[in-house]
């Protein structure tokens, strides 16, 4: 036989048993595509972090909008969709649902990760990726407290950065309670330990400026006390300026 007829017959050969298996899948259906949901499982990946969505909440999303897959045979659980639906939701940020050849479904859900809390005229939370998203009461997270005069804009800029400094920081990551944004943009430090509010001005050279703070809270705080001064200022090059409590008579 000749090269170019075996090649012939080789190639038609390969193509009716590409035909014939494409015709069967079409044809015989799976043996598990009747195969009933007999459990839905909705799976958190990190549940160590806030929680700001509930499995009752995502139950009930997807129960709302004609998804869920309890009762129904395998073929018509539409998973695809499901993870549509939650990908829009903005407290989720990836969702993977599928089957098994056993009747379950399983739905895995990664949460955004909050980072701190806008406390102003909106209250909204910046998470670790700048996303800004709303406050959810599911879970009373201890995350640092920004309130004043914020706008979307810088939350997700410098102060962002500032934010992830403190955090970064273990002494400061301790020390600071709450930032406070003034009308005038220069930004006020609530400590957790003492009386004096810190005034830090603009975020220009903040590393600096909390360096100096640092040390005279180790060699100077730590040896006549905390809680003499009402006020801490650092906005000044090369000095810290201490305002006293008015004593009471």
């Amino acid at each position: 036989m000749k090269p170019v007829f075996k090649y012939i017959l080789i190639t038609i050969g390969i193509l009716l048993v590409t035909g014939y298996l494409a015709w069967a899948l079409l044809t015989f259906p799976d043996p598990k595509a009747n195969e009933v949901c007999n459990r839905f499982h909705i799976v958190f990946l990190d549940q160590s972090g806030v929680k700001l969505i509930s499995e009752k909440e995502v139950a009930e999303m997807i129960d709302n909008n004609g998804l869920n897959p309890m009762g129904k045979t395998l073929r018509h659980v539409r998973t695809e969709e499901i993870e549509e639906l939650l990908q829009k939701q903005p407290f989720i940020k990836h969702t993977e649902c599928f089957k098994t050849p056993s009747g379950e479904v399983y739905l895995f859900l990664q949460q955004r990760h909050p980072k701190f809390r806008l406390a102003g005229n909106e209250s909204f939370y910046v998470d670790t990726e700048k996303n800004i998203i709303p406050v959810s009461y599911n879970d009373a997270a201890r995350l640092p407290v920004v309130s004043g005069l914020v706008t979307k804009s810088m939350a997700k800029g410098e102060l962002f950065d500032f934010v992830s400094y403190l955090e970064e920081n273990p002494f400061w990551n301790a020390q600071i309670e709450q930032i406070y944004i003034r009308p005038d943009r220069k930004i006020e430090l609530v400590p957790r330990v003492g009386t004096g509010i810190i005034l830090l001005g603009n975020l220009k050279d903040y590393e600096k400026k909390l360096d100096k703070l640092k040390i005279l809270y180790e060699k100077g705080f730590n040896q006549f006390g905390w809680n003499y001064y009402k006020s801490i200022d650092l906005q000044y090059e090369n000095q810290i300026v201490c305002t006293k409590i008015d004593k009471l008579d």
